[in-house]
């Protein structure tokens, strides 16, 4: 027993991860904490989905809280388990996968749910919400079609969305049955301003717009307005609003109103259950912006600490969209009033608007469009009621112009007070921000966001703590310096990669001494990236070394949830036999693997095996031909093939030979990410070439070489590398594409981010127009096949690793005497 009291957390959003960070810190040991998250992943930063979905970042750049943050502090987290229970008598909690667990306080942190409008046909496939990651990935699908997409709903959220999918190239409209956009936030004036940018951008804004019905025969086709209008869809985003998910404590007996009723201290009517977050309902108000959540957080942490004082208060919170291109910004209360009186500045030509509220020389709203610069200098004043009545007449040109200040952005931020907030999302004020750069010696904009969580939620304060580092640092401040590998050093990868091969580092303790390592050992960071270049750059030389891999690559299969893995054979261009077939059914059969799964791959995948069994399943795979489909690894993993000639009517080459050939030649190369190819026998792409890492397109007079595609996370078509007219040289500008990947790419960044990163333009130079550097590149990926392709699986078969596969003990229960 570990003598910790047990925490139990229903949810894992960014509000009770913001309250793990504070526990954590306030009181290191006295939890033992287990979380239950409905969603089948990490936490993550769900304000940034906007960003992930229009393709500016994506869901690996807004992770918060990886797998190993977790680790590092004993937590244990269900993935995909909804809690489905609370048994307050019994002080446990169920999942609806059967898991129990016992709590001493419990932290109810279940959300929202989204608002679907109870039209006929609101059930129909193709109508989404837009709440977390799925729905994004879900969009993201749609928007490969190209086709029309319907928003209902212009606040926040559906406005984001329709930006997105807009950048996706699909036709949008949005939908919002009120007169003025974001009319919540925004006055009139500001709505027409936004309408008239997103119109600009090609988005179609209707609004007092009602909706009927949506439309169409078992699938989404249209949405029908109450005058009779039917707008084409195959996508409806449904954005009208939100309500806080209090099912399960309702059936607990809890007390909820709008949200789960709570005190200050963000205790329910039990005592001992916490609730925060956007399910929580505190002073009589729900809350769906970040700032107050993190806020919530923050309270909760002190309690759990044994901190009385800490108590929830209610503070105005600024609106700012996430769509590239549009600033605005929206701040407490700007209606019409006989006791009220605006300022106002309109710049047409600029397409600026400003308003500023006041009710007895103080600021009590704001509202900026276009120019949002003195954003947290009116926050500033409006929560300090300060009285503006001696700056009244410069008070809307906003700080710079205050006391005949030079125009200055730096002079404004250096003119702000140190208790002005300069992040609202995580309430980080600007001495916070000043204070960490001069005591811990902060360069970065990122060690600034580790250290301080200042511009790590939303981004749109980076401008702003961008100048107070200026502001700081002076010319020590360099906003292009290179961002590091990680904390062990201050070089970023390129330079790294540049000195092994400059110096002839051809070890890890070499590297991290002849590179001044800050750390003796490394971290889970630098360790599999410098272990990677090493392998790429000295393959006859350096010899791999086995630690410094993630856990799938180190026992060659994927580990599962559960901790049992799941492996992939290799099958050649996705072909096999009925004896391959027997084999697989025979040691699926012998070893009691419960679920065999076709991937997207034309591969076969056998889940749920014990890791103490996989040599022995290995040998007996082996025993068929088989080899390993390292679906694990950072490297080659599979070339799709379609039937090309040998069957199809409209194949115009042999698709599947040449995807044979190209694997047969290329399995077993390590790579900075996982790189997937395909060839498609005929335009008609039924391999789906064109999304691909690199894929082939063959046509009547050769083959097109495709490059620098996605179909992930993120969702991106290929590049055109070239037209080539045999398979021999197709064979030689994808090795050669491949190897120029290898030796400049970063490790993680998958090809058409290297690509994006360098320059389409630049790669098709050295591969299709130069030939001898494209020999070179050849000539190097051929060398270093002859040490990487060893099958590991048979290795291990042999004995190799085999530490790795034994159980550390066998526990036998027997019963008592």
């Amino acid at each position: 027993m570990s003598g910790k009291h047990k925490l139990v957390v229903i949810g894992n959003g960014m509000a009770p991860g913001r309250m793990l960070e504070s526990l954590f810190e306030l009181a290191p040991d006295r939890y033992e904490v287990t979380i239950f998250n409905a969603e089948p992943r990490v936490n993550y930063d769900r304000i940034m989905l906007s960003p992930v979905l229009s393709g500016a970042k994506t869901y690996d750049e807004i992770i918060i809280h990886g797998d190993g943050w977790y680790i590092d502090r004993g937590i244990t987290l269900y993935k995909g388990h909804k809690v489905v229970a609370i048994d307050r008598d019994a002080r446990t909690v169920t999942s609806d996968a059967g898991e129990v667990a016992p709590y001493d306080k419990l932290v109810v942190a279940t959300g929202s749910n989204p608002f679907i409008i109870p039209v006929p046909g609101h059930d129909l496939p193709g109508v989404l919400s837009y709440r977390d990651l799925d729905d994004v990935n879900a969009m993201l699908l749609a928007a490969q079609s190209r086709a029309k997409a319907v928003v209902i709903g212009g606040g926040l959220l559906g406005l984001e969305a329709a930006a997105g999918l807009r950048e996706r190239g699909m036709q949008v409209t949005v939908l919002h049955v009120m007169p003025t956009l974001m009319e919540r936030q925004l006055d009139p004036a500001a709505g027409y301003l936004l309408e008239r940018a997103l119109v600009d951008r090609g988005i179609e804004v209707v609004t007092r717009a009602n909706t009927r019905a949506i439309v169409g025969d078992g699938k989404v086709e249209g949405v029908e307005l109450d005058d009779g209008t039917i707008i084409p869809a195959s996508l409806v985003v449904m954005a009208v609003g939100i309500r806080p998910n209090v099912a399960l404590a309702k059936d607990a007996g809890l007390e909820t109103g709008r949200g789960i009723v709570v005190d200050a201290g963000m205790r329910s009517s039990d005592p001992d259950i916490i609730a925060l977050g956007e399910c929580a309902e505190v002073g009589g108000q729900v809350y769906g912006l970040v700032a107050p959540l993190y806020r919530m957080a923050e309270v909760a942490a002190a309690r759990l600490a044994d901190d009385p004082s800490a108590e929830f208060a209610h503070m105005d919170t600024p609106t700012k969209l996430k769509v590239t291109g549009i600033d605005l910004y929206s701040l407490g209360d700007f209606a019409e009033g006989d006791d009220r009186q605006e300022i106002v500045l309109r710049d047409a030509t600029a397409g600026v608007y400003k308003r500023v509220v006041l009710k007895d020389d103080r600021i009590i709203g704001t509202v900026l469009y276009g120019d949002t610069a003195d954003g947290a200098w009116f926050n500033d004043l409006m929560k300090k009621r300060t009285d503006i009545s001696a700056m009244r007449d410069t008070l809307i040109f906003g700080q710079a112009y205050q006391g005949g200040a030079a125009l200055d952005p730096t002079a404004a931020v250096a003119a702000l007070p140190d208790d002005a907030e300069i992040c609202g999302c995580n309430g980080v004020c600007k001495s916070t921000i000043t204070g960490a750069i001069a005591a811990k010696g902060l360069t970065s904009l990122d060690a600034v966001r580790a250290h301080t969580k200042a511009s790590n939620s939303c981004g749109t304060c980076t401008g702003l703590v961008e100048q107070l580092m200026a502001l700081t640092l002076g010319d020590r401040y360099n906003p292009a310096a290179v961002t590091p590998m990680c904390a062990c050093t201050d070089l970023g990868h390129d330079d790294v990669r540049r000195l092994i091969k400059a110096k002839r580092l051809k070890s890890i303790p070499a590297v991290m001494q002849e590179l001044e390592w800050k750390t003796s050992c490394g971290c889970a960071k630098c360790r599999p990236a410098l272990n990677y270049y090493l392998v790429c750059d000295w393959p006859d030389e350096y010899a791999d070394d086995y630690q410094s891999r993630f856990i799938n690559e180190r026992v060659h299969a994927n580990i599962q949830k559960d901790g049992t893995y799941s492996i992939v054979p290799r099958m050649w261009g996705g072909q096999t036999s009925s004896a391959e077939l027997r084999a697989i059914a025979d040691v699926v059969d012998k070893f009691d693997i419960p679920s065999v799964k076709v991937t997207g791959g034309q591969r076969i995948d056998m889940l749920g095996i014990r890791k103490e069994d996989l040599p022995a399943v290995w040998s007996d795979l082996g025993k068929a031909g088989f080899v390993s489909g390292h679906a694990y690894a950072k490297g080659v993993r599979t070339v799709k093939t379609c039937v090309g000639t040998d069957w199809c009517r409209f194949g115009t080459q042999d698709s599947t030979g040449l995807g044979v050939r190209i694997e047969k030649f290329m399995w077993g190369s390590w790579t900075p990410a996982k790189v997937k190819m395909a060839v498609s026998g005929c335009p008609r792409n039924c391999a789906e070439a064109t999304c691909k890492d690199v894929g082939v397109i063959c046509v009547d007079s050769g083959f097109e070489i495709h490059f620098a595609g996605a179909a992930g996370l993120d969702i991106k078509g290929t590049e055109v590398l070239g037209m080539v007219k045999t398979e021999t040289e197709a064979l030689e500008h994808i090795v050669a594409v491949v190897q120029m990947y290898r030796e400049q790419g970063r490790y993680l960044e998958r090809i058409y981010k290297w690509a994006k990163r360098i320059g389409y333009d630049e790669v098709r130079r050295q591969i299709m127009d130069d030939a001898e550097r494209r020999a070179a590149y050849f000539e190097r990926f051929v060398f270093s096949q002859k040490f990487a392709q060893v099958d590991p699986w048979s290795e291990r078969v042999s004995g190799k690793d085999k530490h790795e596969f034994k159980p550390m003990a066998n526990l036998v229960l027997k019963a008592a005497q």
